[in-house]
């Protein structure tokens, strides 16, 4: 007897699909991206070829008959890496913004409290611990920021007829007001060859009841005015008196804040 058995037909041997040759080419960008995406000195690099990866990623998805994974990773390693690119840009614009106006710290070296010299020797806190409006630094106190070094010489209170007679441009006070002559010293301590301009040291008086006024607030000229527009360079020093109106009756309980440089801390310092 004849055998009608049918043995089934084997199987269509599986197509291995062509090489999606834009994907590997949006992979290699895209790692190539992400690698220089990571190197401060080579961002612009990475922000180049990282969207051309995501492009050429894209592009490659719609190839018919193609292979899709390397496409897939090509899009995501371009994503991520743009999302680590943006941030080290934040993180070096940080560091050139924190470079270029100095370090918020402020430090102050204070006289002893004997005649202001004990060998040499002279006590030095963080500003936090001192310097406040309650707990102000005596005049004399040494202000440093990462830039910028202010003293606080001498204030000269009922200084009227001195500002008066410096200039004769100069207003009266308002009534109920006097001038002091504020005078100090600000020495550049940074290292930049091009020098900087003591324009965003600034030294206010801060009243009894709390109102800050400052020497813009009535514009006066002091007999022998700071120089706060011209370039110091290391170690350079500018000295010279600020007139700041004030009220007459509480003058000498007022006190001055300091502010040594752009994004730096301010500390207070006593007027007598």
């Amino acid at each position: 007897m004849q055998d009608t058995t049918q043995t089934p037909p084997a199987p269509p041997a599986k197509v291995k699909k062509p090489l999606n040759v834009i994907g590997l080419i949006a992979l290699i960008t895209a790692a190539l991206g992400f690698i220089f995406a990571c190197i401060p000195g080579a961002l612009i690099i990475g922000w180049i070829l990282l969207p051309i990866a995501f492009v050429l990623a894209l592009v490659s998805l719609f190839l018919k008959d193609r292979a899709k994974w390397m496409s897939i990773t090509a899009l995501i390693v371009s994503i991520v890496g743009t999302i680590v690119g943006v941030s080290v840009f934040l993180a070096v614009v940080a560091t050139s913004v924190d470079d270029a106006f100095g370090s918020g710290t402020t430090t102050v070296v204070k006289p002893s409290d004997g005649a202001g010299v004990d060998d040499g020797a002279a006590k030095e806190e963080p500003a936090a611990e001192a310097g406040t409006r309650k707990n102000p630094y005596p005049i004399g106190s040494v202000i440093e920021s990462k830039d910028w070094r202010v003293v606080i010489n001498s204030v000269t209170l009922a200084a009227t007829d001195a500002v008066l007679a410096g200039n004769q441009f100069n207003e009266s006070p308002t009534e109920g007001s006097e001038y002091i002559l504020v005078n100090y010293s600000v020495t550049y301590i940074g290292a930049d060859p091009d020098g900087d301009m003591p324009a965003f040291v600034t030294v206010e008086y801060v009243t009894a009841d709390g109102t800050t006024v400052n020497g813009l607030d009535k514009f006066v000229t002091a007999p022998a005015p700071i120089d706060t527009m011209s370039t110091l360079y290391t170690d350079g020093t500018a000295t010279g008196d600020v007139a700041i109106e004030v009220p007459t009756a509480t003058a000498g309980q007022g006190v001055l804040a300091v502010v040594p440089g752009l994004l730096t801390d301010k500390v207070f310092v006593a007027v007598q």
